[in-house]
């Protein structure tokens, strides 16, 4: 066998190669719905023998097929009047809101599978003082269950105190799982996983092994989701992970900034089935019984908020988010206001944003002055001229960093959660965002920016063009890695 494969191994090694470049660039020719991203794949492939399939293997399966939930969670509202209550036609919205928000419910209807709800209230938790303070009350509060799912959850002393009231709960009888991506869960060594499973609180990694490494073939794949449902009943969602950092307790003037939610009313019920079929993904159970029935959504004193979880991912809701922005940025007439840590759309987004722009729509793009991420950020500038010149205004926020994702649209629409403008949220992560109609809302949402804009620098196409042709030569290079960043 020896004497064979010393004999023939070149052959052997051809044979493999163009085994594994046929298999692989006819994967990528039949899977990819965009024809740049095809070309480019094939060619990565065919010109680098062996190593380009690996490449592909790793970095280029988009998706991954999972086996939905067989049973969703049901709100038991059969014989209930207000189910009524939280049924909202198009007639509704287009009394309230108008005609052109009928239409974006019927995108939303057809593009994520979940309904615009009424009977809903939401809180905005505007520091992560804040937001870790009010998920650590309700996580004590619990009396049944918790579901918590995050990108990074690290072991720092704000983590071990989330941990610690975790680790509580399951001791005085409460069922609670986490879910951490493989790839987060690894911005602190040790790891917090260890932590929580020593101490007997359910814990997973969602798509890898901390210790091993990260399954394939669906690597760049992550959960970039923060989710929070205690009791099936109240739901923290938005953009932070669990970090001292974001705090200005452990990081004083230097806390970095973000936004997050508190939710309740019958929008909770898709937040948790969204996280329950993430939890089943990666560990093979099913979140059923009492123990995690999600409470009767009763409306909550007050005026109610028209809101729509939207999840999405590289599986059946693939580019769920992009589809309801650009039809959210087709009904715009006044304004698109948006703030985001990264800020690397593509082609179509930028195309409906312009579009926007030339029909007379004021649209501000508001990003960190300083980025956590400098690679992203350079690939950021690296575009910022194809918005600006087309009427868009770009502003660098100065102060701390702010990881915050919002948007909003005269005064009426948000969208606010997980997502980033990028080709990693729109494309590769597992996101969950919130759609909500809702003039008080999105107007807070509007000075939220505004008052992030009032501190910020504008960015301009002189300016830009003003830097040394080496810089922005770079900027450019990594402006083409961008989908991998």
């Amino acid at each position: 066998m020896w004497e064979i494969l010393s004999t023939y191994w070149p052959h052997i090694l051809g044979v493999v190669s163009l085994a594994l470049t046929v298999v692989a660039a006819s994967h990528a020719a039949m899977t990819k719905d965009e024809v740049r991203a095809a070309i480019g794949w094939v060619g990565v492939i065919v010109l680098s023998p062996i190593i380009g399939p690996l490449i592909y293997a790793v970095g280029g399966i988009n998706r991954i097929r999972r086996a939905a939930i067989v049973s969703q969670r049901k709100p038991k509202l059969g014989a209930d009047p207000l189910a009524q209550t939280f049924e909202v036609s198009n007639a509704d919205i287009a009394r309230d809101f108008g005609r052109r928000f009928a239409a974006l419910k019927t995108l939303g209807d057809k593009a994520t599978r979940r309904h615009l709800k009424s009977g809903n209230a939401i809180a905005v938790l505007r520091t992560g003082d804040q937001a870790y303070a009010a998920m650590a009350e309700a996580i004590t509060a619990a009396e049944r269950s918790i579901i918590l799912e995050s990108y990074i959850f690290d072991r720092d002393p704000l983590g071990l105190r989330i941990a610690a009231a975790l680790i509580a709960a399951v001791r005085r009888g409460v069922d609670v799982r986490v879910l951490i991506d493989a790839v987060g869960a690894r911005y602190s060594v040790p790891s917090i996983v260890g932590h929580l499973q020593k101490n007997g609180v359910p814990t997973e990694v969602f798509n890898g092994n901390i210790i091993i490494g990260l399954r394939l073939p669906y690597a760049n794949l992550r959960t970039h989701r923060k989710l929070l449902i205690v009791d099936g009943r109240i739901a923290f969602a938005g953009g932070m992970n669990i970090r001292q950092g974001f705090t200005s307790e452990f990081a004083g003037e230097a806390a970095a900034h973000d936004t997050h939610f508190r939710v309740e009313g019958p929008v909770v019920e898709d937040l948790f089935a969204v996280a329950a079929e993430d939890w089943r993904f990666a560990s093979g159970e099913e979140l059923a019984g009492d123990t995690w029935a999600v409470t009767p959504a009763v409306a909550p004193q007050g005026p109610t908020v028209l809101m729509r979880a939207v999840a999405s991912g590289p599986d059946a809701s693939l580019e769920t988010n992009h589809k309801l922005l650009i039809g959210a940025f087709s009904v715009a007439r006044a304004s698109i206001r948006i703030m985001s840590p990264y800020f690397l759309p593509d082609r179509e987004l930028i195309s409906a944003l312009i579009t926007a722009a030339r029909r007379g729509v004021a649209i501000d793009i508001v990003v960190p002055d300083v980025n956590n991420l400098v690679l992203v950020d350079r690939a950021m500038r690296a575009q910022f001229d194809q918005v600006l010149k087309d009427g868009c205004k770009v502003w660098r926020a100065t102060g701390s960093f702010d990881h915050s994702k919002l948007l909003a649209i005269d005064g009426a629409w948000a969208y606010v959660g997980s997502s980033n403008l990028d080709a990693r949220s729109l494309r590769l992560n597992f996101e969950i965002d919130l759609e909500v109609l809702d003039e008080d809302f999105a107007g807070g949402i509007e000075q939220r920016i505004d008052a992030a804009i009032a501190r910020a620098r504008p960015v301009t196409l002189k300016g830009l063009r003003s830097r040394p042709f080496p810089l922005r030569l770079l900027d450019r290079m990594l402006w083409l890695w961008s989908p991998y960043l």
